[in-house]
């Protein structure tokens, strides 16, 4: 913030937070996380909050759109997979807000689990969302 004293520009210790963060925003916070998370093998570690499994995971990319959800909360949706199965792949969500002018991940989710089917993995959904809202599928969740 630029305060004038005197006629004499001065930046203000306190800067601005920026009212609104861009997908580029989100996907570069998003992997500042990764970067800050990932373990000196690059695995993400995450134990899952439906079935108390510790998860070792190797991530492999961030979908597109990442969006703003409500207000200053904003949202990025993933894949990984189990080390050496690549097959089986785990959509995780990941939720952001503003912290001293820096997105930073609040809430980390498994989404939809790897399934095997007669046909080969498949992502089978936990959840699904009404507005941004999360809404369950299944009594177990």
């Amino acid at each position: 913030m630029l305060l004038l004293i005197g006629g004499v520009g001065v930046v203000s210790a306190e800067a601005e937070e920026p009212s609104i963060f861009y997908a580029e925003d989100i996907k570069a916070a998003m992997q500042v996380h990764l970067d800050r998370t990932l373990d000196e093998e690059g695995v993400f570690h995450l134990v899952d909050d439906v079935t108390g499994e510790a998860l070792k995971l190797t991530f492999m990319q961030v979908h597109d759109p990442v969006r703003q959800m409500d207000g200053d909360v904003y949202f990025a949706c993933t894949d990984f997979h189990p080390i050496g199965e690549e097959d089986r792949v785990y959509d995780i969500d990941f939720w952001l807000r503003p912290v001293n002018g820096e997105l930073t991940v609040f809430r980390t989710k498994v989404h939809k689990e790897p399934r095997q089917s007669l046909f080969g993995w498949y992502k089978h959904p936990r959840y699904t969302f009404v507005g941004d809202d999360i809404e369950y599928l299944y009594e177990s969740d």
